[in-house]
């Protein structure tokens, strides 16, 4: 069985680290350990790193350190991505100032990730986005992607 394809964006790597949010840090920390273990393969963007330099320290070396631990395929901006994040924006999926986002769905989505992940349930995580992503690829002939949040991965111990 092949293993799914995950684009994580920045919102989860951050997470690895957030005291003042312990339930999305422990469920963030619980499938980095799952990651860890090579269960998934693992997509990232230079996004995520622009993203990630733009915080401070020490969490930006942490997040950093982190992402040395684990094995992930890190994705370099095309004219393809730049293309599709404007026909989300285009399309009214999500305004200009979310252009960064619909960067992070056009990686996941050129790449063919089974699941964007992220804790961003503003602009990615959540029905509206879901559905006009949806539509949007359907235009552009690229195949659908789910989008979730880390909860929906973690594997639970039986009760």
């Amino acid at each position: 069985m092949r293993k799914l394809k995950l684009y994580l964006d920045t919102s989860v790597i951050s997470y690895l680290y957030a005291p003042d949010t312990p339930e999305k840090m422990i469920e963030t920390v619980a499938l980095w350990e799952e990651i860890k273990t090579g269960k998934y393969d693992i997509i990232i963007s230079d996004l995520v790193f622009e993203e990630l330099d733009l915080c401070f320290e020490p969490k930006r070396t942490f997040m950093n350190d982190e992402l040395d631990k684990i094995e992930a395929k890190i994705l370099a901006k095309t004219t393809e991505i730049s293309e599709l994040a404007k026909s989300y924006i285009k399309n009214g999926v999500l305004s200009q100032k979310s252009f960064s986002d619909c960067r992070h769905i056009a990686y996941a989505v050129t790449e063919n990730c089974d699941f964007l992940v992220s804790w961003n349930f503003k602009h990615l995580v959540n029905v509206n986005t879901i559905k006009g992503v949806k539509i949007v690829n359907a235009i552009n002939d690229y195949k659908e992607i789910s989008i979730i949040s880390p909860t929906m991965l973690i594997s639970k111990e039986e009760e």
